[in-house]
């Protein structure tokens, strides 16, 4: 947790040929160039191992924050609102044709989807500020990881990571909503999936799911603890036991489900007929939002037995952590047969030890959506507890379905500000009034390589046969 998005790329594009200003002439040449730096930018970014991309981030936003005050200003000149109490006249001579390639169309595995042609600002506009929301949960997944470092992190360390990611969680899901209302008055081509309307929806409803999660996980101290005793490089020998009050156990329970709810709310968008609109919804993403709303729920059922054992009720706490290990999709040793349950277990193990393995080598972690932390955690306070309830209390554990019904409503505790698109400032629109730079203009024309290819075409792929030298014809005699 969150999703491993994949940054987009783009065909190059010159406004000069689309678009002119009256008013500030060199409008559109500085456009035409801090785009040509987000291509580069995105085209390198690519290019990088897993474990460079993350440092690198930073260019790629960089490159983002400037280029899209400029398109702000380009969108606006053809609306007739005013920029910096200035209005930029803008005309179009003709229809803007660019490409986006999407990450989100499921496709063969191991390879990439082709770029989708589109026409207008608004499908560039679209995809630039989907490219910011995923650049911003990438941002929020590094934070996060730093809560699984081999050095324990302090208390500290641990909350101001959880607040910065929550804040840029909350900055993604505020520009997919601001998205998806633009994208509901055009018509995009059908396999931009990632800029229609109902995944937008789906993509805003998935970061706030996240970001509610990441609000109760400041004050639950069972996984840090859980990720303390499982870290091989931890030295620390005396842990102390974590506290949660008796008020506020109940409204983490609550707030979990109301995180449980709003990843419901992107399943159903990104399977709905409307959501794929004729082109399916890569099965990564939709079985990552699938596993978050049932470890929002098993969380809910953690946080009840937590409240349950503090009022000394050990058998309805184990009842449940049953639940929680249902709601998870996990058997619980009575629905299996002795046959199944040693390779079901043998199989569980695995996946934690792979998922243990790409946090470790910085891969692509948290695919599960925290489900297979959640049952360790759920794991280690069933042990305790019926061995508690065993040699001390000995009460009946109830069933755990009439437990389930009777779950409380759920709580709002994170609201999402609406975004508010970036101006160009009045001295930077005065300097625009000039006439354009024609130099800048022939470079960008000179740059206009449209290969965002991994491999170049020219060059030599590894692993293959060799080819004729560059200066032959072809011929093997």
């Amino acid at each position: 947790m969150p999703y491993a998005f994949t940054l987009p790329t783009t065909s190059a594009l010159s406004y000069d040929g689309y678009l002119q200003s009256p008013s500030h002439p060199s409008s559109i040449n500085a456009a035409t160039l801090h785009r040509s730096v987000l291509r580069s930018a995105l085209k390198k970014h690519k290019k990088l191992s897993l474990s460079a991309q993350a440092p690198n981030l930073t260019n790629v936003q960089h490159a983002l924050l400037e280029y899209i005050p400029y398109l702000i200003a380009l969108d606006a000149g053809f609306s007739g609102k005013l920029q910096s109490d200035e209005e930029i006249n803008v005309i179009l001579q003709k229809d803007i044709a660019v490409e986006w390639r999407p990450c989100l169309a499921s496709g063969i595995p191991g390879s990439e989807a082709a770029r989708v042609p589109g026409k207008g600002l608004d499908y560039e506009l679209s995809y630039v500020l989907t490219t910011l929301a995923y650049l911003n949960t990438a941002l929020a997944r590094i934070q996060l990881h730093v809560l699984y470092a081999p050095v324990t992190p302090s208390p500290d360390q641990r909350t101001s990571a959880i607040t910065t990611a929550s804040k840029c969680l909350l900055e993604a899901s505020s520009l997919h909503q601001y998205i998806a209302a633009r994208a509901s008055e055009v018509q995009f081509p059908s396999n931009a999936v990632d800029v229609s309307s109902p995944v937008q929806n789906a993509l805003s409803y998935l970061a706030l799911s996240e970001a509610t999660l990441l609000a109760v996980l400041k004050d639950d101290s069972y996984p840090a603890l859980v990720a303390q005793n499982r870290n091989k490089s931890d030295r620390e020998w005396m842990i102390k036991a974590p506290e949660i009050p008796r008020l506020r156990i109940n409204l983490l329970a609550r707030v979990c489900l109301a995180a449980a709810e709003h990843s419901g709310k992107a399943l159903a968008l990104l399977t709905s007929p409307g959501g794929q609109r004729g082109n399916k919804i890569t099965e990564t993403l939709v079985k990552y939002t699938k596993d978050l709303q049932m470890t929002s729920r098993a969380k809910a059922c953690r946080f009840l037995g937590i409240g349950a054992e503090v009022d000394g009720q050990t058998g309805e706490a184990i009842a449940w952590l049953i639940a929680g290990k249902r709601e998870l999709g996990f058997k619980v040793n009575e629905e299996q047969s002795s046959s199944t349950r040693g390779l079901a277990r043998f199989k569980k193990d695995w996946l934690e030890r792979m998922e243990d393995k790409k946090v470790e080598k910085g891969g692509v972690w948290g695919s599960d959506a925290g489900r297979f932390e959640e049952a360790r955690v759920i794991e280690m306070l069933d042990k305790k507890w019926n061995k508690q309830n065993d040699l001390i209390n000995s009460q009946r554990i109830p069933p755990s379905d009439p437990l389930i019904a009777s779950m409380p409503s759920s709580r709002e505790v994170l609201s999402v500000k609406a975004y508010v698109p970036p101006s160009l400032d009045s001295d930077t629109i005065a300097r625009l009034r000039a006439p354009p730079d024609r130099s800048v203009a022939d470079a960008l024309d000179e740059d206009s390589d449209d290969s965002d290819d991994i491999h170049s075409k020219t060059g030599p792929v590894p692993g293959a046969f060799p080819g004729p030298p560059d200066d032959s014809n072809g011929a093997y005699y």
